[in-house]
């Protein structure tokens, strides 16, 4: 059984997230998707980052109702930054191998994979769900791989996904681009305009009770 793993700071979560997560488990026919909210993201500014505990609840709201969808909160209960490979590597010793992983990645933080630390051992421990994103080209997948990581890797058509004979495979999926961010979310609600249909409505009418993103 195959599980998906979507890490990032959600903040806040809204529709471009959960969609590919729905779209990206029935291609791979996953178990289930693990959304992770990071604690203390390495490769972001906190400013503006509302507290974990405002993210979870937001994220509980989004994902109710939806049986494959599963929160996580093992980067909060360790301490320090919330690097992948760390969580990863939990995640695969606390399963015991019985079940495979997919990590969950806009193509425009696939490619920023170098600057994450010890990047290499990512491709052991997982399988990569490249999901497209606007603006960046399926061929900068494949450049990034052999360039960075083995030029062993070639693309099978099959799978639909870049296959290496001894590390794990790096599936790409065009999915229903929706180019929404949470940056712009943020960007919206603290200039007094209206986010509605760009996330969930109990997440939009909770960061509204909060008072959340009232400042950029």
């Amino acid at each position: 059984m195959g599980i998906g793993i979507m890490g990032g700071t959600f903040n806040p979560i809204h529709f471009g997230h959960l969609r590919a997560a729905e779209e990206v488990a029935e291609s791979l026919q996953l178990q289930q998707v693990i959304f992770i909210p990071a604690a203390k993201p390495p490769h972001k500014s906190e400013m503006g980052l509302v507290s974990f505990d405002h993210r979870w609840h937001m994220m509980e709201l989004a994902t109710a109702g939806n049986p494959l969808f599963v929160l996580s909160d093992l980067e909060h209960q360790r301490q320090g930054i919330s690097d992948s490979v760390e969580t990863l590597t939990q995640l695969a010793q606390d399963r015991g191998g019985s079940e495979e992983l997919y990590f969950v990645l806009g193509l425009d933080a696939f490619l920023e994979l170098p600057t994450w630390k010890s990047y290499r051992e990512l491709f052991s421990l997982c399988h990569f769900v490249v999901v497209a994103r606007p603006g960046f080209s399926p061929e900068s997948l494949a450049a990034m791989l052999n360039t960075q990581i083995s030029e062993r890797y070639s693309f099978d058509f099959e799978v639909q996904g870049y296959f290496h004979p001894s590390l794990n495979t790096v599936y790409y999926r065009e999915v229903t681009l929706l180019d929404i961010s949470s940056s712009t979310i943020r960007k919206l609600l603290a200039e007094g305009g209206t986010v509605r249909y760009l996330l969930p409505k109990k997440v939009e009418e909770y960061i509204q009770q909060q008072g959340l993103y009232q400042q950029l």
